[in-house]
């Protein structure tokens, strides 16, 4: 006689066999976070947080250090979100710790980055108007990128505006008369290349030249200076050959006040002499005998 199979109690079995299955591995899993001690955090982010879920991991410098326990709207304003977190005690979060979202790779699930933190810097405490500490929070490298995007799209318009604005139908036909003029430009100057390339060469010796007169310039200097030397030279002589001849000037002054009127009468003496001497010699020649009987006696006149 076959035995008949109760399904009720083998389901029975099998149900509390899963459920002890899945409890153990739960435990095992989670036996590390039932031994951690957690520390509670606030972070207010100023930008979205699309793609970040409660249990969240929240990591400093890349290492997991907590989860996030709690996502909502900031009391009291509406642009920003609060992020409670779970941070494992010990944890070295200082004052000046920066909480940044960051997403994974290609999956786009977010999570909370830890950065910053100075070895030296105080470790962070509740303000007596919060319920837990605050961490600072940065923007995010999406937001940056947003931030970035935007304004250069921005300038980007502005420039084109500005260029639309400035390349009206007036100016378009001064630029293409300035193209034709370069144009024609370019052409004269292929065409007196030769007269161009000559130039450039004269200019060069030019400049070889100057190079030279500039290195001559300090033997220049030199000489002139002295040249100067020498006529400063010259200039104490003419100063002293000046006082000399102011001393000469007054003997000669002297010589001209005392000695000429002596040779003037010296001299009217001499020529009155001379007129003597010839009115003698006229005499002998017209009658020698006077150095022998002297001279005649003069003819008396009438009635003498």
């Amino acid at each position: 006689m076959e035995e008949k199979i109760n399904f009720a109690v083998v389901g029975l079995f099998v149900l509390v066999l899963g459920v002890g299955l899945i409890g153990g591995v739960l435990w095992f899993s989670s036996g590390k976070s039932y031994r951690t001690v957690y520390d509670i955090y606030l972070a207010y982010m100023n930008e979205s947080v699309s793609g970040l879920n409660l249990n969240a991991q929240v990591t400093y410098r890349g290492v997991e250090v907590g989860r996030v326990q709690k996502i909502a709207l900031a009391p009291g304003n509406v642009e920003q979100v609060q992020l409670t977190l779970a941070i494992e005690r010990g944890t070295a979060v200082k004052v000046d710790t920066v909480a940044v979202l960051q997403t994974q790779g290609l999956t786009g699930l977010a999570y909370v980055e830890l950065t910053g933190g100075k070895r030296d810097s105080p470790a962070l405490q509740r303000q007596d108007d919060e319920d837990y500490p605050v961490i600072k929070s940065a923007p995010s490298l999406i937001k940056r990128l947003d931030s970035a995007v935007t304004a250069l799209l921005t300038n980007l318009n502005r420039t084109s505006e500005n260029f639309n604005a400035l390349m009206d139908e007036d100016n378009r036909s001064a630029m293409k008369k300035t193209l034709a003029d370069v144009r024609v430009l370019s052409q004269t100057l292929a065409a007196r290349s030769a007269a161009i390339d000559a130039s450039l060469v004269n200019a060069s010796r030019t400049m070889e030249n100057t190079a030279r007169l500039t290195d001559e310039l300090p033997q220049l200097a030199q000489r002139v200076q002295h040249s100067a030397d020498a006529f400063d030279r010259m200039a104490n002589e003419l100063a002293r050959t000046g006082t000399s001849a102011s001393s000469a000037l007054d003997d000669a002054r002297r010589f001209t006040d005392g000695t000429l009127p002596e040779i003037h009468q010296l001299t009217l003496e001499l020529r009155d002499l001379t007129n003597s001497l010839r009115r003698v010699s006229s005499g002998l020649e017209q009658n020698p005998s006077v150095l022998l009987y002297g001279k005649p006696a003069a003819k008396r006149g009438p009635g003498e």
